[in-house]
């Protein structure tokens, strides 16, 4: 039965915003160690932090960005494969790939301790955090939303672009409210909004790394770091010879 005129008219939902495209200047140039095959990245107190993949070779290195001194701070076993990492609450969380196992270690006094692992289903690739939860990839569309203290699964999100879904997320950063995201063999890195998977903008690093810079081993672009004190972006690759602050720009 009608109500008089107190239907209510069915709104269409809004089309989505066109994605924004940008490109990139260089900022500064930092040396970034070749053998590092880079998985995860965060910047932190005047540090980088990396966490490298490769069997045998896996660890997290921290790095002075000033005086260029690096050191390893913790070492995989030669069975895991390390992925991505995040500092929170005091602590530092490690993905690894196929071992369906992450780390947490206690950061005191500059020094990581390994305090306990948590196992979960599915692979691991890219890790970061909003301050309160974790944000983690697995190689799909999908980025789970994870609680950092039981590392329980909270809810999960597709992320699309131009409502298809956007495979191989990798490398994960917080960034004033987006997730920025690397996407796996490709120089693009793509900005999401967390709550509905939407890609709003794709930042094309094509060229970043000279020709001249790379050699048999360069593998593709992969890892985001932020300083947010001093609105830095770092980005870097696997087996890159170097770190690069940009910024970005709309095309």
């Amino acid at each position: 039965a009608s109500c008089g005129g107190n239907q209510v008219r069915a709104k269409r939902p809004a089309a989505p915003a066109e994605p924004k495209e940008y490109t990139y200047g260089v900022r500064a140039v930092h040396p970034h160690p070749a053998t590092s095959y880079t998985q995860g990245l965060q910047y932190a107190d005047g540090r980088l932090w990396e966490g490298t993949g490769q069997h045998g070779e896996s660890v997290v290195r921290k790095t002075d960005l000033a005086t260029g001194k690096t050191e390893v701070m913790a070492r995989l076993p030669r069975s895991e494969f390390g992925e991505g990492i995040t500092l929170l609450g005091g602590k530092l969380y490690q993905l690894t790939w196929q071992s369906n196992t992450a780390h947490v270690y206690s950061l005191e006094n500059g020094k990581l301790q390994k305090i306990r692992d948590f196992r979960y289903p599915g692979e691991g690739w890219g890790l970061t955090t909003d301050g309160e939860k974790l944000y983690m990839s697995d190689g799909t569309a999908t980025i789970h939303t994870v609680d950092p203290a039981t590392f329980r699964r909270e809810k999960r999100v597709t992320v699309t672009y131009k409502g298809a879904p956007v495979e191989y997320l990798n490398e994960l950063e917080w960034i004033g409210g987006k997730i920025w995201a690397n996407v796996y063999t490709t120089d693009q890195i793509v900005v999401i909004d967390p709550a509905t998977g939407v890609v709003e903008g794709v930042v094309d690093l094509a060229g970043l790394l000279p020709e001249t810079e790379m050699t048999a081993t360069t593998d593709v672009l992969n890892g985001i770091a932020y300083d947010a004190e001093g609105d830095r972006i770092f980005v870097t690759g696997k087996n890159w010879p170097k770190l690069y602050e940009i910024e970005i720009t709309e095309k």
